[in-house]
């Protein structure tokens, strides 16, 4: 037998190694507390992996890990969030192949035409142009909604945005990749750390950028990927006393309601559901939506008899 014929017989007896996929939460990648997983299927039915189907012990870890990085991340210098968040758009660039495969899938688009694979090439390379755009805003948005205000009297008043917190966010569920970088990127952009609840039916993108995030500079905590029953995942989470906002984004009328009056308990911020075209310029409603004022009132002082002031 031929060297050839020897490696032709080799890779016909070669099973395919298929890949595990986790949640991420705490920069670590845990399997569901509760063991579960659901199998995950293209638009036509075919079998495409099993996801972890997270459990309320799930939702609570990943709080406790959000709301543990949330000191460092928001007290980090703008410029730093800025930096990071375009390191993740370098490792983001290195697997496009993968990440075009997996939008493919999730979206109804056939890998075999050229012309499927063109267009979640395309929505890979739109999720990744969208991350750049938002790091660019972490150390130019307090210049936008900031600023010294005019007052009577000697005083210096002095207005600064903040971050609110922890966000919980029910990422889209059409839009599995350009929708979800949508609406991740501005809320740790502006110094807040997250809690993703990923597409149920189209979770594989979002399972996979966890492990991106994995290798690039972002702490552990910032960013908790849970993959699951978004009715399940989130109704804790709404009513969770140590999270400080919810984006209803991925969530239907009647969820969204429930949530809302879940949220309400604690007073969390919510941003309600509304449509969106996840392929136009986002604007900066999404940075702001997360964001808490600090305005500082500071004695001028009056130097000599004249009253002159500094």
């Amino acid at each position: 037998m031929s060297t050839v014929e020897k490696s032709d017989k080799i890779e016909q007896q070669r099973l395919s190694v298929f890949k595990t996929y986790k949640l991420y939460v705490g920069g670590k990648f845990p399997r569901s507390e509760s063991g579960r997983v659901y199998e995950v299927t293209d638009s036509k039915g075919k079998w495409l992996a099993n996801a972890p189907q997270s459990s309320r012990k799930d939702a609570r870890d990943a709080v406790v890990a959000a709301r543990k990085a949330f000191g460092g991340w928001s007290g980090a210098t703008a410029y730093n969030r800025g930096q990071i968040l375009y390191r993740v758009a370098e490792m983001l660039e290195g697997r496009k192949d993968q990440f075009t495969r997996e939008v493919a899938d999730a979206e109804g688009l056939s890998p075999s035409k050229k012309s499927d694979t063109a267009k979640a090439a395309a929505v890979v390379d739109a999720a990744i142009d969208r991350w750049v755009w938002y790091a660019g805003w972490t150390d130019k948005i307090a210049q936008v909604v900031g600023g010294a205000n005019p007052v009577a009297g000697p005083y210096f008043n002095l207005s600064s945005p903040e971050p609110t917190g922890v966000v919980t966010v029910l990422a889209p569920q059409e839009s599995s990749f350009l929708g979800l970088i949508s609406v991740i990127a501005p809320v740790i952009a502006t110094g807040n750390t997250v809690i993703v609840i990923a597409s149920e039916n189209s979770p594989l993108p979002a399972l996979s950028l966890g492990e991106v995030l994995a290798t690039s500079d972002l702490p552990g905590g910032v960013v908790n990927i849970l993959s699951g029953r978004t009715a399940e995942i989130a109704a804790p989470l709404a009513a969770h006393q140590d999270v400080n906002a919810i984006d209803l984004a991925g969530a239907d009328d009647v969820l969204a309601k429930d949530l809302e009056i879940a949220a309400a308990d604690n007073l969390k911020r919510v941003l309600r559901p509304q449509p969106v075209d996840y392929t136009e310029t986002p604007g900066i409603d999404r940075l702001t939506a997360f964001l808490e004022t600090k305005t500082v009132w500071h004695p001028t002082g009056s130097l000599g008899a004249g009253g002159s002031s500094y």
